[in-house]
């Protein structure tokens, strides 16, 4: 899985497609994530203690994984993601439009490292 939290990502289905959105969470296990300000919801709230005016609030619900695209922080495009291994051994993402590096997910390793 390629998608992080902080990360810029574009809603390809529902009814906020076409929207640009920060990822605030991921459930890896389930394959969801929350966006946000994107898939709100109304959740209606009675009196109490804790919310003393009661009423609907307005939040955001998980979105599946697959409907959603990376956006590359260097072109600024939505795209697929790959993952390759640098120099070093450490196991890069990267954008397929343009090639560019787009952080590391797994530390340096000897055996993949290129002598």
């Amino acid at each position: 899985m390629h998608i992080r939290v902080n990360d810029q990502v574009e809603v390809l289905t529902g009814d906020d497609r076409g929207k640009r959105g920060k990822v605030l969470s991921v459930d890896r296990e389930v394959g969801k994530l929350i966006v946000e300000g994107m898939n709100r919801v109304y959740k209606h709230v009675r009196r109490s203690q804790r919310n003393p005016q009661g009423g609907r609030l307005s939040k955001e619900m998980p979105i599946q994984i697959s409907n959603v695209l990376l956006v590359c922080g260097s072109c600024g495009k939505a795209t697929r993601s790959g993952a390759r291994y640098a120099a070093d051994g450490s196991k890069d993402r990267f954008c397929k439009k343009c090639g560019k590096s787009m952080g590391q997910i797994a530390p340096p390793r000897d055996a993949y490292a290129k002598k």
